[in-house]
């Protein structure tokens, strides 16, 4: 037998230890943290133990065509999902960590299924009535982060696409928000928009006078 080459994502159930009982661990990942604009995503999933989701791993890793198809299998496979999302001015307000973690509880506390632990992508975790693990580069470790990635960030994208409707100055169709060279010259050019992060330094109000 030829010895594999990729290395297979851990399935859920499998960080907590003495979790016992029937009911299931969530995976949790957020996308956004990087972005000048738009809101910080997460969502929740929980896979059922068996489940087959072929080439999933870190959403960073796949193109956007992976992406929307992965999405759509977990959607299909998946015992439930959910989405939680927290906007600029949020952001701005409490710091885009306190912001992501709000996001990746709201996307728990949303599910529709019984958990009886959490793992979060990240070392850092949010209060819950269950037990929350952060597990360091858990999009390319566990199938359940992995699968919670991929969702956080398709659906991101689509809410930036949605936004560059209203802002097509910005190009967020394209950099979805992110610090590219061309969304950082038209900040320069048109300053800043209502959905811009105010206490990212670029995008500091000192720096557009007016232009806000």
């Amino acid at each position: 037998m030829p010895t594999p080459t990729k290395r297979t994502l851990l399935p859920g159930n499998v960080l907590i230890e003495n979790v016992t009982g029937r009911f299931p661990e969530a995976g949790t990942d957020e996308a956004g943290r990087g972005a000048l604009a738009g809101p910080v995503v997460a969502a929740a999933v929980v896979l059922p133990p068996a489940v087959r989701l072929d080439g999933l791993r870190d959403s960073k890793k796949l193109s956007a065509a992976q992406r929307l198809s992965l999405r759509d299998k977990i959607i299909e496979r998946c015992e439930g999902w959910c989405l939680g999302m927290v906007g600029a001015p949020e952001i701005d307000r409490v710091n885009i960590l306190r912001a992501s973690l709000a996001a990746m509880r709201e996307a728990v506390e949303g599910l529709n299924v019984a958990v009886a632990a959490v793992a979060a992508d990240g070392k850092f975790v949010f209060a819950f009535d269950k037990p929350v693990v952060g597990v360091v580069k858990g999009d390319d470790k566990c199938l359940h982060i992995a699968a919670a990635s991929v969702l956080a960030k398709t659906f991101r994208d689509e809410i930036m696409t949605k936004l560059d409707e209203l802002y097509p100055q910005y190009g967020w169709r394209e950099n979805k928000g992110y610090p590219t060279a061309a969304h950082l010259e038209a900040l320069c050019r048109h300053g800043l928009s209502p959905f811009h992060r105010r206490s990212y330094k670029p995008c500091s109000p000192t720096l557009f006078g007016a232009k806000e």
